[in-house]
């Protein structure tokens, strides 16, 4: 009997983070709406990146696919989290091809391409391995590299704001729902005890905590909250 209740509610502290990791997700997808409502608005795209859009796509559609049942054991918050994200990343780049010059433009469906071959590669690669434990490690090694991977923007902003002493390019929000999913689904590996979950987001919790800090530490009093977006490239051979 005891043992029931602490199974029970260890699934339910795990539903709950996992629900709550999907609920934060929300804005941080929709962290970069005021980068293409520019974009609409100037009918360019400027001096943007379309570059972490793609990269973005390709972990999401590892890592949504890690969480299905064939791959992994009570992982489908993951998979909701990422299949989401996948489409708000669809979405931007649907966005960014109509309004992009024709050079960056070939640069992103080549891409694009690129990054469904792989996924296309990696899924049916996965679906040849007979054996679940092997399909299970396989499949988390490249999802949990692939979400580390990821922690390389943050990197740079953290390495940019420590240098300029200034917080105009690491938007609040962005680094507080950075911090708030990672969190939670931190907490949702763990109690699934899962690694290929909790590391990468507890690294992820790390680097959002070090965002944070950095915000207060840095922000000036008077001034107002940054509107430029994160991600933006200033060189114009980037995609």
């Amino acid at each position: 009997m005891v043992y029931l209740d602490s199974f029970q509610t260890l699934t339910a502290c795990k539903v709950a983070a996992g629900i709550a990791g999907n609920i934060f997700a929300f804005g941080l997808f929709l962290s970069p709406v005021p980068t293409f409502k520019r974009i609409i608005r100037s009918e360019s795209t400027e001096q943007f990146s379309g570059l972490p859009y793609i990269y973005a796509l390709l972990n999401c559609l590892v890592t949504a696919w890690y969480g299905l049942p064939m791959i992994s054991i009570d992982n489908l918050l993951v998979t909701t989290v990422n299949s989401i994200g996948a489409v708000f990343q669809i979405a931007y780049i649907a966005i960014f091809l109509k309004h992009a010059e024709k050079t960056k433009k070939l640069r992103m469906v080549g891409l694009l391409l690129s990054v469904l071959i792989v996924f296309a590669i990696v899924a049916l690669g996965s679906l040849l391995i007979g054996d679940f434990k092997v399909r299970h490690l396989t499949i988390g090694f490249l999802s949990c590299a692939s979400l580390i991977s990821m922690f390389a923007s943050p990197l740079f902003i953290i390495n940019l704001v420590i240098r300029t002493k200034s917080v105009e390019f690491m938007p609040f929000h962005l680094s507080l729902y950075t911090f708030l999913m990672s969190t939670s689904f931190l907490l949702y590996g763990i109690f699934n005890f899962d690694p290929f979950v909790y590391v990468p987001n507890g690294i992820g919790t790390l680097l959002g905590m070090i965002q944070l800090f950095l915000f207060y530490y840095y922000k000036k009093p008077s001034r107002e909250d940054p509107i430029e977006p994160l991600i933006v490239s200033y060189s114009s051979s980037d995609v």
